[in-house]
Order: structure tokens, then C-alpha cells, then sequence
């Protein structure tokens, strides 16, 4: 009697591993394709909120060209809350400028993310009062001379004093709201250019506008109007503390 017990105990124990074995199976692949399923698809990429950024970084290999990994994270987060709160007309164009770098770089980036292309990289000033070389302080006040950081879209052109330019809208209060009050906008300057950056170690600086060379600015402006995304970073740590847009992600991841 024990021994037809043991023999019909035997295979009930290993028929119910098995099974278990393939619920477990089956839970975990439903679950990863669920997860994948809910990611979402921007510019007909499916992307992954904790590997986006680097995914995309490396794929154009933006470090090459200069670009932060820092800069591009953020302001790809920047981007995605603006575009979620309806800001953004032209998802497919993102421009960052990275002041972690000296003015002697080509800091300005303008990428297409549709495309997946680095369209523009080229020098662009800062304020006066921002710094020499490198620009290390802010303000979004009147007459500060300051470059303001933060997140941008940008608006319609106009023929100014420095030729065709470009009207930009900060979307960051207090920290540069007052842009447009401020007269900040993209134009071309004769001072941002590389023959007077080998010269005297810097170019020339505005009043803190982000000014560009003058054999690029008309196609990039034209590239860029019109409500796309503009991002100025700096590693600040008072624009870290204040950003309200990249602090929401923060705690909200």
C-alpha cells in the first residue's frame, strides 16, 4: 500500500513543479512585454525612461562632438515635459547650448531627433557679466548682461539691428521669464567667430544673448523658429536647486 502511495506521490510532485516552473515562465515574459508595450514612442523611437538619453547620446556620439552627457539628459527631460504640456510645436528639433563649455568651443548644438542627425555645432556667445571664457554666473534680471539658463521656445523672427534674429520665450519663472522683456534673443554678432577666439583666448560677448556666427546664423534660426525647444545648461547649482521642470522629474522618478 505505501509503496503505490510513494509511486503515485512521485509524479504528482514532479507534474506540479513543472507547472509552477511554466506559470513563472509565462508571468515574467507577459510582464517584460508589458513593460515594453508601455514605454513610449517619441519621434518613432520606443524609448526606455532610464536609457533614452544615453541610448541616443551614444548612438549619434554626441561626446565627440562635445556635447555634455549631462547637458543632453537634461534637457532631453526639458523637452519631454514641454512638449507633454502642449509648449512644443516642432518636437522633431532640439538645441541645447552646453555653457560647461569655454567660448571657444562650439557649444551650440542643434539635433534632429526625428532624424537622429546633429544638424548645426557651432560657437555662441555669452553675457558680458556671465564670465570670460567661460560663463560661470546668471541672471534673468534687467540689465544684468547675464546670460539666463533654463529652457527656451522659440518664437518669430524680425529684422534688428543685427540682421535677422530670433525671439526666444523662457519657460522658467524667475529664472528667464524675462527674456523677452530682456530683448534676449538669437542674432549674429561679427565678434563670435574663431579667428578672435585663437586671438585672445575668447570671443567676443553680448549682452546676453545667444549671439552666432555670421556665416551660420540664417540657417539656423530659420532651422530652429518657431517653437521648437532651445536648452541653455550650465552645471549651476542655483538653477539645479530652482528648475522646476527638471525637478519634477526628479521627484517624480
Amino acid at each position: 500500500m505505501k509503496t503505490n502511495v510513494k509511486k503515485t506521490i512521485k509524479p504528482l510532485i514532479f507534474i506540479s513543479a513543472i507547472c509552477l516552473f511554466v506559470f513563472l515562465i509565462t508571468t515574467l515574459t507577459s510582464s517584460e512585454k508589458s513593460t515594453a508595450a508601455n514605454q513610449p514612442v517619441r519621434n518613432g523611437i520606443k524609448i526606455d525612461s532610464t536609457q533614452k538619453e544615453e541610448s541616443l547620446y551614444d548612438i549619434m556620439r554626441l561626446d565627440s562632438a562635445g556635447l555634455s552627457r549631462e547637458a543632453f539628459e537634461n534637457a532631453l527631460l526639458g523637452f519631454q515635459h514641454l512638449e507633454e504640456t502642449g509648449k512644443v510645436k516642432n518636437p522633431d528639433i532640439l538645441s541645447i547650448v552646453d555653457f560647461s563649455l569655454p567660448s571657444t568651443k562650439k557649444r551650440l548644438f542643434v539635433i534632429d531627433l526625428k532624424n537622429k542627425l546633429l544638424l548645426f555645432n557651432t560657437l555662441v556667445s555669452h553675457g558680458r557679466n556671465s564670465g570670460k571664457d567661460i560663463a560661470n554666473t546668471f541672471s534673468n534680471k534687467m540689465n544684468s548682461f547675464k546670460s539666463s539658463l533654463g529652457f527656451y521656445i522659440t518664437g518669430d523672427t524680425y529684422n534688428g539691428e543685427h540682421g535677422l534674429s530670433l525671439r526666444l520665450e523662457g519657460e522658467e519663472a524667475g529664472i528667464n521669464d524675462n527674456a523677452l522683456s530682456r530683448g534676449i534673443v538669437m542674432h549674429s554678432a561679427d565678434y563670435v567667430n574663431e579667428s578672435l577666439a585663437k586671438a585672445q583666448g575668447y570671443i567676443g560677448r553680448s549682452l546676453g544673448c545667444p549671439a552666432i556666427p555670421i556665416d551660420v546664423h540664417r540657417k539656423v534660426i530659420q532651422r530652429i523658429q518657431n517653437g521648437t525647444c532651445l536648452f541653455l545648461y550650465s552645471p549651476d547649482k542655483y538653477y539645479s536647486a530652482h528648475t522646476k521642470i527638471l525637478r519634477h522629474y526628479s521627484t517624480t522618478s
